[in-house]
């Protein structure tokens, strides 16, 4: 099993179908109002670059069900760069805490968190990656549909939510087609994995300019924000280049069953209409609180004794 949860194409489909399996149990438990305490005396630290509502609350929140304890750490407090290097606060810590949730800029720099450190490190975000997202969103569709049946749609940005999509599909198998603009593709390294993992699980994986090329018949569709954090500059720029690529009811005409998905925050307006957002077809509040419960699955797996 690897120490770190970095990124999706590090498990195995068997684990990764594991850990969304105690999951869905986690969340049922939760509803019973049951919280097994099997992080009892164990301790995360969360360390964010970027602004965070969904991540920082569901994995405090999820610690504490769980019976640990987690210990937020701001960028200014810890001094990445300027203070001490990455490689030195992951031997710190590692004498400290159980385990390190940290949401970068730089992927590179987690990847150094967790080569220097001895405790598992979970990628919170990365400008690379979101495999914390992923779980949540594949957790979401198999609520309604078998993940091997399930074909997804993504449509806007070739950011790091498509990416983990990209790999999350290539070690699965299920079937998931990616409309962006040629100049805002997916990472091209993510997508050669994402191919290579695909020769192995049979997975489809389609990228096209066309959203509705992608969309059409599609049972889940997914969008996620133009500008992402630390992209603001671009903002305007960017609703230009994805004017045409906005989810809402004329585009979903081409897959009129289909479920919404949207990892939040939302641009209402942009990226998605309020129609779209706040229709009976959304199902982007039920992939929120998914956060919570997959995030749950993975802290029990890496830092449970």
């Amino acid at each position: 099993m690897p120490k770190d949860f970095l990124t999706v194409a590090d498990w195995s489909a068997d684990a990764l179908r594991a850990l969304l399996a105690r999951a869905a149990e986690l969340k049922d438990l939760s509803k019973r109002g049951e919280r097994p305490p099997t992080l009892r005396g164990r301790t995360l630290a969360m360390y964010f670059e970027k602004p965070s509502l969904r991540t920082h609350v569901t994995f405090e929140a999820g610690m504490t069900q769980l019976g640990g304890h987690a210990i937020l750490l701001r960028p200014e407090q810890v001094g990445i760069g300027t203070r001490e290097t990455a490689g030195d606060v992951a031997r710190n810590l590692s004498r400290w805490v159980d385990g390190l949730v940290a949401r970068t800029f730089s992927h590179e720099m987690l990847e150094e968190l967790a080569r220097e450190g001895s405790i598992a490190v979970i990628n919170g975000l990365t400008d690379r990656l979101h495999p914390c997202q992923a779980m949540a969103d594949l957790l979401t569709v198999s609520e309604r549909q078998d993940l091997d049946r399930a074909v997804l749609a993504y449509v806007g940005d070739g950011n790091n939510v498509a990416n983990s999509l990209l790999l999350a599909a290539g070690v699965l198998g299920f079937e998931l087609r990616v409309a962006t603009p040629r100049s805002h593709r997916p990472d091209a390294a993510v997508y050669a994995r994402a191919e290579e993992l695909a020769r192995s699980s049979g997975a489809r994986l389609l990228w096209s300019e066309d959203p509705r090329e992608a969309v059409r018949g599609a049972s889940f569709v997914y969008t996620d924000v133009w500008a992402s954090m630390g992209q603001e500059a671009e903002a305007d720029e960017r609703r230009k280049i994805f004017a045409g690529y906005q989810i809402n009811s004329d585009l979903l005409r081409e897959a009129p069953d289909a479920w919404i998905l949207h990892c939040l925050p939302a641009h209402r307006g942009e990226e998605i209409s309020d129609e779209a957002l706040d229709g009976p077809r959304s199902i982007v509040f039920d992939q929120a609180e998914n956060r919570l419960h997959a995030q749950k699955a993975i802290l029990e797996r890496l830092l449970a004794p």
